[in-house]
C-alpha cells in the first residue's frame, strides 16, 4: 500500500490528540515523544518507515503506585487503540522477530529519566554530566511534549537543555585539546609518504571541528549517522562546509592543510565571539620550526581551563565527557548505562560534586 509520508513527530502529535488523549482522559499524566528514533530529532524520512515505525509516544505517570497503574493503563490502551492510524499500523514488531505490540509506553516519569541519566535530572553531579553521552542528552531534550499534566516533564527537559557553565567550558577545552593533538600530523604523515595516514588524520580533524562547532553553538552532538545533518543546520555551516569537504577530498597533504587552515581560523573566531575568554589570535602559524601550518589549538584549551570556577573540575585531565574519550557504541549507547557507569567510575571523578 502506498501512503503519504508523515514525519514521526507530526504523526505522534496527531495520534495523541485524536486517539490516546481521549482514552486516558481523567488520568493525571504527561505525554511526549522523546528518546530514541530519528523522528525525535526531526531527521526522519520515508526510508525511516521500513522498520520500527508507526504512531508511538510515552505516557508518563507519577506517584508511588505508578508501576501498578501503568500496567492497568497499558492494558486499557491495548484494548482501545485502533489497528491503524493514518495508514500506519498501531501495533508493530521491533525487533522484527518480537511479537507485535502497541508503542504507547506507560512509564514513571522520574524512573524514565533516571534510567537514562543514572541520576534524577535535579540531582546530576558534575561527574554525572560527564558520564552521559551527548546522544542521550539530545534524545531527552529533543522531540516534543504534547501534554504535561504532571507539571514536571518540561522542567526536567529544561534542566537538561545544556551543560552547566563550568562543565561546558571543560568540554569545550577538551575538544580543542583533541584538535591540538593531531594538527601537525596531516603534514607529517604526508611528508614521509603516508598519504593514507594523512587523509585519516584530516578526516579526524574534520569530525572534531564539526563536533566543536556544535558545542560552541550549545547543541549536543549526535552519534555518527546524524553528525553531518546536525552540523549542516548550524549558522556557521555555510562558512565551513566548503573547506571541510575540500579537505576530505584533497589528494595531497598540502591541499588538506590549505583547506583545514581557514576552517581552523573560522572556528577560532567563533570561540572569540563567545566571550568566554580573552580574545585569542585566530590565525594559523607554523608548528615550531617545521613547515606545517597549525592553529596551536591548545591555546584555547589553556584559556578555557583558566576560567573554570570549580577547582576539582579545573584539575581534571583534559579528556572531557565520555564521547570525547570513548569511541565505542557499547559504552555510549543509551542501553548500556550500568556498563558505562562502571567504566567511568575512576578516581579522577571522585572529587566532583
Amino acid at each position: 500500500m502506498t501512503r503519504t509520508f508523515v514525519p514521526g513527530l507530526e504523526l505522534a502529535a496527531l495520534f495523541h490528540t485524536e486517539v490516546v488523549a481521549p482514552i486516558v482522559e481523567g488520568v493525571p499524566h504527561s505525554a511526549a515523544l522523546i528518546g530514541w528514533g530519528s523522528e525525535v530529532q526531526g531527521f526522519d524520512t520515508a526510508r525511516s518507515t521500513d522498520h520500527a515505525w508507526g504512531p508511538r509516544l510515552q505516557l508518563f505517570l507519577g506517584g508511588e503506585d505508578s508501576a501498578a497503574r501503568a500496567a492497568d493503563l497499558d492494558a486499557l490502551l491495548d484494548r482501545e487503540l485502533p489497528a491503524e492510524f493514518r495508514g500506519y499500523p498501531v501495533r508493530f514488531a521491533f525487533p522484527s522477530d518480537a511479537p507485535a505490540r502497541h508503542w504507547v509506553h506507560v512509564v514513571d516519569l522520574d524512573d524514565y529519566f533516571t534510567s537514562q541519566l543514572g541520576a534524577h535530572p535535579a540531582a546530576l553531579t558534575t561527574a554525572d554530566w560527564l558520564a552521559v553521552p551527548t546522544q542521550v542528552l539530545r534524545e531527552l531534550t529533543g522531540g516534543a511534549v504534547f501534554h504535561d499534566g504532571l507539571g514536571r516533564l518540561e522542567s526536567h527537559r529544561e534542566r537538561l537543555a545544556w551543560y552547566p557553565d563550568d562543565v561546558w567550558r571543560h568540554v569545550l577545552a577538551c575538544q580543542w585539546k583533541r584538535l591540538s593533538q593531531e594538527e601537525p600530523f596531516v603534514g607529517r604523515c604526508g611528508e614521509v609518504g603516508d598519504d593514507l595516514g594523512s587523509a585519516v588524520v584530516a578526516a579526524r580533524q574534520v569530525r572534531d571541528l564539526m563536533r566543536l562547532c556544535l558545542l560552541v553553538n550549545r547543541v549536543y552532538p549526535p552519534y555518527g549517522k546524524w553528525l553531518g545533518t546536525a552540523f549542516a543546520a548550524l549558522p556557521c555551516a555555510p562558512a565551513l562546509t566548503g573547506h571541510l569537504s575540500a579537505a576530505l577530498s584533497a589528494r595531497s597533504w598540502q591541499d588538506r592543510e590549505r583547506h583545514l587552515s581557514p576552517a581552523y581560523e573560522v572556528v577560532a573566531g567563533l570561540h572569540n565571539d563567545l566571550g568566554l575568554t580573552e580574545p585569542l589570535d585566530p590565525r594559523v602559524r607554523y608548528f615550531h620550526d617545521r613547515p606545517f601550518l597549525v592553529l596551536d589549538a591548545h591555546r584555547f584549551t589553556d584559556a578555557l581551563v583558566a576560567t573554570i570556577a570549580d577547582p576539582a573540575l579545573r584539575a581534571l585531565p583534559p579528556v572531557g565527557a565520555i564521547d570525547q574519550y570513548v569511541d565505542s557504541t557499547d559504552l555510549t549507547d543509551r542501553a548500556f548505562l550500568d556498563r558505562r557507569r562502571r567504566y567511568v567510575a575512576g578516581p579522577g571523578l571522585d572529587g566532583l560534586g
